[in-house]
């Protein structure tokens, strides 16, 4: 593990917490101090903002011609939790508008993401639309929509990943943001249409949904997408997350009460991400996503409850797919080391019947343990399907690009990316990734890296710091929870939980006296067993503060210890 700070903030420097905020804003690029911590409202938010003034006024005139003639639109999402609550959003808002509108969710394991020949036949079949508006994809759907187009189907993009070298030319109109998640740019594309057409529409009810169930929605795809939490992003999450107490939809109610999460708790980016996203994810991994899709539409509280009881099962299936899965992975990759004496710089694992909605999981899993880029994949109709996750760095989606002779199909983001290629191409393609990787890195590249916001002596955290720390909330990708790195002295040191997993340190600043402070940890009690009382260590940390009755007190969040 390589640790590294950005800030250091000596015993004898005179910091004030103002100060360290203000550090803390620095690392994170943010300029306008005021705007970040008082995020506009997305109510306030035009499409015109981003750019989109000839597009969207196109855009809106055609919508008025399809409605006029009462043609039919299709809304073609994607069947993750991003492109699920961005087609609720834009499905619903056409919907009640008055608009002659179907919504259409791809197969994951027949279909694939995004648009496919497949999926535009089906469509054109069952629905026989005039228009198809795509959410959370499209952006690399370039020869789709030209087939669609020759059918006489007019396409709109609306999405978010990364734009590749022959973006479509045939859309009637491209809103492309990478700065928000796919059901961000729903969002605010369906609000201007509310806006353009709510002197015809149930006007209130849209109002009120645009406030409160579609920004809950919003920042549930954001949060699930991992799409950094600043500029646009930030004000959809931020007052998303304030808008659950106000939600009445059926869906996102039951979710969370099928879920266990407390009634009227505070709904922040862990019960979005850890709890609420994967549930809805969980049906387009293993199933057909229309069901989620069913979910967080119905208005009907039994058929929510039954469908969220359905998508719980769903997902602890998932969960148990996943563990089995990644202990084959693991041994897949203690097999490769073993015979290539050192571990590849690009772990590369193929199985051809791991079911293809969990092989990113199990990329994800397996980079994170190991500290490499790595590709999962399985084979699905006749070719392979992968998934890629990076790890620092190390832009994954370029990277897959600058191979796509090889491929069938690629997309994604920095972190992350999606590709099929044919049985024919797989070996040679293997082969030209370990030989790309090792020109373009070294091993250095992929170590475990931890950089803390500060390093700083424990006697200059306090109450008031932790407070200030709070407002710059909500925390996740792009706006990480501040992380401090001090030398400390343990004081005493507790096990708790049901089977004293967790572990609880009492402890000082190293080099000073300074007042006690508490720091906890879960699930470590034995990487902690070697860690005792007067032991002298160096802690990188977040702050939390602990309320109980009635008193406010501050405490730490341990990331990372080493002895010294």
């Amino acid at each position: 593990m390589k640790i590294t700070w950005k800030k250091e903030i000596k015993q004898t420097d005179k910091a004030t917490n103002q100060e360290i905020i203000d550090i803390i804003l620095k690392n994170r690029n943010i300029k306008d101090r005021t705007e970040f911590l008082f995020p506009l409202s997305p109510l306030d938010i035009s499409l015109t903002k981003f750019g989109f003034k000839k597009e969207l006024q196109k855009t809106l005139k055609l919508l008025e011609v399809i409605k006029q003639e009462g043609a039919r639109i299709v809304v073609y999402t994607d069947y993750d939790a991003d492109g699920i609550t961005g087609g609720t959003i834009l499905w619903e808002t056409l919907h009640l508008l008055g608009f002659n509108v179907m919504p259409y969710v791809p197969h994951r394991k027949t279909e694939g993401y995004g648009f496919s020949k497949k999926g535009i036949d089906r469509v054109k079949k069952e629905f026989n639309p005039k228009l198809i508006i795509s959410v959370d994809h499209g952006i690399s759907g370039a020869k789709e929509i030209t087939y669609a187009t020759s059918l006489g189907i007019k396409i709109i993009v609306t999405d978010h990943h990364l734009k590749p070298s022959n973006p479509p030319t045939e859309a009637e109109a491209i809103f492309h943001i990478p700065d928000l998640s796919g059901s961000g740019v729903s969002y605010f594309f369906s609000k201007e249409i509310y806006y353009h057409f709510k002197k015809t529409a149930e006007k209130q009810r849209l109002a009120t949904y645009f406030q409160s169930d579609y920004l809950t929605l919003a920042t549930i795809g954001t949060i699930a997408d991992m799409v950094p939490l600043v500029g646009p992003s930030r004000s959809v999450v931020y007052h998303g997350l304030r808008a659950f107490k106000d939600t009445r939809r059926s869906g996102i109610r039951h979710i969370i009460k099928e879920a266990g999460i407390v009634p009227d708790k505070e709904i922040t980016p862990y019960e979005v991400g850890f709890i609420i996203a994967p549930r809805i994810n969980a049906v387009g991994r293993l199933e057909h996503a229309l069901d989620a899709l069913r979910l967080l539409c119905t208005h009907n509280d039994k058929q929510a409850a039954d469908i969220a009881t359905k998508i719980g099962k769903t997902n602890k299936e998932r969960q148990d797919l996943v563990i089995a899965s990644v202990k084959d992975a693991i041994v897949m990759v203690q097999r490769m080391e073993k015979k290539k004496a050192k571990l590849p710089l690009f772990i590369i694992l193929e199985k051809p019947d791991w079911n293809e909605g969990i092989i990113g999981l199990i990329a994800s899993k397996i980079a994170d343990t190991y500290s490499r880029p790595t590709i999962a994949m399985t084979k699905s109709d006749g070719f392979w399907k992968g998934s890629a996750r990076s790890i620092n760095d190390f832009h994954i989606t370029n990277f897959l690009r600058s191979m796509d002779k090889y491929l069938i199909s690629v997309g994604g983001h920095r972190g992350a990316a999606g590709f099929s290629i044919d049985e024919k191409q797989k070996e040679a393609f293997v082969k030209n990734v370990d030989k790309e990787i090792k020109k373009q890195t070294v091993e250095e590249d992929f170590e475990k890296r931890f950089v803390a916001d500060l390093k700083i002596p424990l006697s200059k955290i306090n109450l008031t710091l932790a407070k200030q720390i709070e407002k710059l909330a909500p925390f996740g990708i792009g706006n990480s929870n501040p992380t401090f790195l001090s030398d400390v002295l343990i004081l005493e040191k507790k096990l708790f939980g049901k089977k004293s997993e967790h572990v609880k340190l009492l402890v000082k600043d190293a080099h000073t006296n300074s007042f006690p402070m508490e720091l906890i940890t879960f699930y470590k009690a034995e990487e902690f067993k070697d860690v005792s009382k007067a032991q002298t260590v160096s802690v990188i940390y977040s702050l939390d503060i602990n309320k109980w009755n009635g008193r406010e007190t501050i405490r730490g969040r341990i990331a990372y210890l080493s002895l010294l």
